[in-house]
């Protein structure tokens, strides 16, 4: 199992005005009445951080990302969790700068989730930096919190957590981001604002998804996720769709012949070239220097997306499209069925296997993703 890697980052003021009446916690004004307040009063936020990661204390392989001091980094020392502060507030008292700063900091390392503590103000800061297309968590600790962004309780994100690092199927949800206006809120006013999505993951098991008489059906499921990725094709864009029956149906809803175990390239909803090979593949990434993406499903017992049956995929042709290029469908009983083993890529490149080792979106429906680990059988040295 792949290392979890957590990116986190601790509001400390979070929720300090709840105990005296007041409608929220940012602006200027309460920051400075944070200097009045009880210890018992300041350890609010990190008290329910720690209620959520206290769960991670038995997992091995999970490693965090985080801000130094009070934003993150004295919790984790405390807890016991391996951890890696990545910078560190100079301030008394942290601002929403110092939020969007560490966010920046931790993005740029490179995690599998981002878990933040705080109310809805973190949470627009998180926006700010991540934007809608990064899974994050939030762990509940503010006065107000409107967005659908966080768990319902700390324990619940802590368990979410833990379910994910243990290779269990957690969904990817897309919620809204929206924060009142406090200086209104203060005098009886409620206008709430959108500010956005995040993709947010939830428990696999409370997701619905498609089943036939108590079992999932295969061919429902395939129709399922190519009805929803065919509705988000863009023109201009080179597809290039892989082998197996998952993606077949990806075929089949556009109308176009497939090459079921083959590789075929569509272009603006046309069959651009059939039962490509690797050099087919590089001609026409170069010839069209449009923006291009693969679909692949997991392939064989083992649950291979790269390296059994689809080596027309070659790394020339991965790299020339870009890790972030590459999307996984598959059915949650195929994922199911490897029982918390992860997904495995083999491409004869260790170092492109490692950028695709990971926590990666899985598309399991309409609509429906989850997160799901992606490993290499090959161990490459550590610079």
């Amino acid at each position: 199992m792949p290392a979890l890697t957590l990116g986190f980052i601790v509001n400390p003021l979070a929720g300090l005005g709840g105990s005296r009446g007041l409608k929220g916690s940012d602006g200027a004004e309460l920051r400075s009445l944070a200097m009045t307040l009880s210890p018992t009063e300041k350890q609010r936020s990190n008290e329910r951080a720690a209620r959520a990661m206290q769960c991670l204390c038995t997992i091995e392989h999970v490693s965090i990302l985080t801000w130094g001091g009070a934003m993150g980094g004295d919790l984790c020392a405390s807890l016991g969790l391996s951890h890696r502060s990545v910078g560190q507030h100079n301030a008394t008292l942290s601002a929403a700068a110092d939020t969007r700063l560490a966010a920046e900091a931790i993005m740029a390392v490179g995690v599998d989730v981002l878990v933040f503590v705080g109310g809805d103000g973190t949470a627009r800061d998180i926006f700010d930096v991540v934007g809608d297309s990064f899974p994050v968590l939030g762990v509940p600790a503010g006065v107000k919190m409107h967005s659908g962004v966080f768990a319902v309780s700390p324990e619940a994100a802590g368990e979410l957590l833990k379910e994910l690092a243990m290779g269990g199927l957690v969904g990817l949800r897309r919620q809204e981001v929206r924060d009142i206006d406090e200086d209104a809120f203060r005098h009886d006013q409620v206008r709430s604002r959108f500010y956005g999505d995040m993709q947010v993951p939830g428990e696999g098991r409370y997701l619905q998804h498609t089943k036939v008489g108590g079992r999932e059906s295969q061919e429902l499921v395939a129709a399922d996720i190519a009805a929803w990725v065919t509705e988000q094709l863009d023109q201009g864009f080179l597809y290039i769709i892989g082998p197996g029956s998952t993606t077949a149906a990806i075929m089949a809803e556009l109308g176009l012949d497939n090459t079921l175990l083959g590789v075929d390239v569509v272009r603006d909803r046309q069959l651009l070239l059939a039962d490509a090979n690797e050099v087919d593949l590089l001609e026409i990434i170069a010839e069209y220097s449009d923006p291009a993406k693969i679909f692949v499903t997991a392939i064989g017992g083992q649950g291979h997306v790269f390296g059994r049956g689809n080596q027309q995929l070659s790394p020339q042709v991965i790299r020339a499209v870009g890790v972030d290029g590459v999307s996984v469908v598959a059915a949650k009983s195929k994922i199911s069925s490897l029982d918390g083993r992860p997904l495995l890529v083999d491409t004869n490149d260790p170092q492109l296997d490692a950028e695709l080792c990971g926590y990666r979106e899985v598309i399991t429906g309409y609509d429906d993703r989850i997160l799901y680990p992606v490993a290499s059988m090959v161990k490459t040295e550590e610079a």
